[in-house]
Parts: C-alpha cells; sequence; structure tokens
C-alpha cells in the first residue's frame, strides 16, 4: 500500500510542466497571474506563419496539457493585425513544388495544430484585431472565445487561393459556431466577415476598441484563470467531445464528469465559502 501512495504523487510529478519560463523562438511568449500571452510578431507582414512557426505553436499546445502554471491563454497579434495566414513566400511557394506525401505531411501537421488546442484543457481566447484571414481565421476559429473590433476582417480565403474550404477542421467547427449556412457562405466565397456582422453571426463573443482588446482579453482570461480550472478544463473537453455523442450519450458523459468535479477541492471550497457568505478561492484541485 506505501508503494501504491507513492507512485500517484511521482506520476503527477513526473507529468508536471512549469511553462513560465520557456522561450519561444518564432513568436512571442509570456506568462502572468496563470495567463500565458501568444503573440505572433511579424507586424511588418501582418504575422504571417511559417512552417516553423506551425510546428512551434503546435509543440506548445501539446505541452499546456502538462503545464501547472498556465490556466489560460490568449493569442494576440503584433500590431494592428491579428495574422495574415500561411506566408505566401515561406509556404505557398514551396508547397507548389512538393508532392503529395509532402502535402500531406504539411496539411496533417496544420491540422494537428488545432487538435493541440482543442485537446489543452485552458481556455483560449483570441484578440483579434485587423486582418484574421486563412490559416489566422482557423487559429481564431479553434480558440474557446473570440473578442474582435470593429475594424477586424476575418476571411477563410482558401477557395481564393484554388483550394477547398475544408482546412483544419473548418467544415466542422466554423458551423458550429455559426450556423451551416453563414459557414457555407464564408467557405464558398472566401470574403471578409467584418467585425461587426461578426458579432451578430456569434463568430465574436464581443467587440473591443483597438487599444483596449489586448487588455480587455487578458482580463477575461485573469477571471477564468481565477475559476475553477479543473472544472474549466472538464467543461472544455465536453464541448468538444459532445459534438460527435447523441443527447443520451452526453448526458451520461456529463453525469460521470460532474461526479468527478464533485470530488475537487473547489467544489468544498465554493460550498464552504457560501456557507461562511464570503467569496470562493478556488486552487483548481
Amino acid at each position: 500500500m506505501k508503494d501504491k501512495a507513492r507512485v500517484a504523487p511521482a506520476l503527477v510529478a513526473g507529468n508536471r510542466k512549469s511553462l513560465a519560463s520557456h522561450e519561444a523562438t518564432h513568436f512571442l511568449w509570456q506568462v502572468k497571474d496563470a495567463v500565458a500571452t501568444v503573440t505572433l510578431n511579424r507586424p511588418e507582414r501582418k504575422n504571417p506563419l511559417t512552417f516553423e512557426s506551425y510546428a512551434e505553436l503546435r509543440d506548445l499546445f501539446i505541452q499546456l496539457k502538462y503545464a501547472d502554471d498556465v490556466h489560460a491563454v490568449v493569442i494576440s497579434g503584433a500590431g494592428d493585425n491579428f495574422c495574415s495566414g500561411g506566408d505566401v513566400h515561406e509556404i505557398i511557394g514551396p508547397l507548389v513544388r512538393l508532392k503529395a506525401p509532402e502535402l500531406l505531411m504539411f496539411t496533417r501537421m496544420t491540422g494537428d495544430l488545432v487538435k493541440a488546442m482543442r485537446a489543452c484543457p485552458q481556455p483560449v481566447i483570441a484578440a483579434i484585431d485587423g486582418v484574421c484571414a486563412g490559416a489566422g481565421a482557423i487559429v481564431a476559429m479553434a480558440s474557446d472565445l473570440r473578442l474582435g473590433t470593429a475594424r477586424s476582417k476575418t476571411a477563410f480565403l482558401f477557395n481564393r487561393v484554388g483550394l477547398a474550404g475544408c482546412d483544419m477542421g473548418a467544415c466542422a467547427i466554423l458551423p458550429r459556431i455559426i450556423g451551416q449556412g453563414r459557414a457555407s457562405e464564408l467557405l464558398y466565397t472566401g470574403r471578409s466577415l467584418g467585425g461587426e456582422e461578426g458579432e451578430r453571426w456569434g463568430f465574436f463573443n464581443r467587440l473591443c476598441a483597438p487599444e483596449v482588446l489586448l487588455a480587455d482579453a487578458q482580463k477575461m482570461a485573469r477571471e477564468l484563470a481565477q475559476g475553477p480550472t479543473f472544472a474549466n478544463g472538464i467543461t472544455k473537453t465536453m464541448l468538444h467531445q459532445e459534438w460527435a455523442m447523441t443527447i443520451d450519450q452526453a448526458i451520461e458523459a456529463e453525469a460521470q464528469a460532474q461526479a468527478l468535479c464533485m470530488l475537487t477541492e473547489d467544489f468544498t471550497r465554493a460550498y464552504e465559502a457560501f456557507v461562511a457568505k464570503q467569496k470562493p478561492v478556488f486552487q483548481g484541485n
């Protein structure tokens, strides 16, 4: 029994990872108050992605699953734009010279970024100003929450470069955010979705003034980070997994998930704080 008692803490300790001191190479990374901020940092080109930044983002979101010092994530772009998509010269140009096996490796790698974003337990908030196009629109779509500005322009422009709209999960995820008809329009036409229209359609949770966009996103992230983070991770998991469930399956899965959350100390803390007429201080366990 003593050996078994030592296994669980050792297993947890072996999996935990601190990311506060992580040094990113192809974007900016900062952790403060349990909120990580990813800043795509090529403002002179409207923050396009490269092969390297795709891969680094994918690997970082995989690591977030084990991070014990990050409870919410904000993604933003430097300057007045979010992300213009894949770099024309560093990605699009090389792609036209590749064979099918190499192209499939690339498209799987970009899809793995979306899968990693959906699989990490932290809520991800995209702070979207200006251009948000192509892969940038996908990163915004894959986030849990989106704050925009009136001047933001979101475009799933794949068909404008001769490709299908089914990129990185767009045909599965986008209709669930804004509806099948509206998603079809954006994916067939590649047109830009303006900020105010995006808010009406439900793509943006709300619009902010450009000068306070990042601060508002980080404030929201801090509020989430101060909540019951284990339970928030369960909520994110269920929101994702229940897409493929029947109603009966979802109800049973939620019963099991909620019973698990009732075993946490945060659940007890909330009850005790209520009895004492105090605000609970959650600790994520």
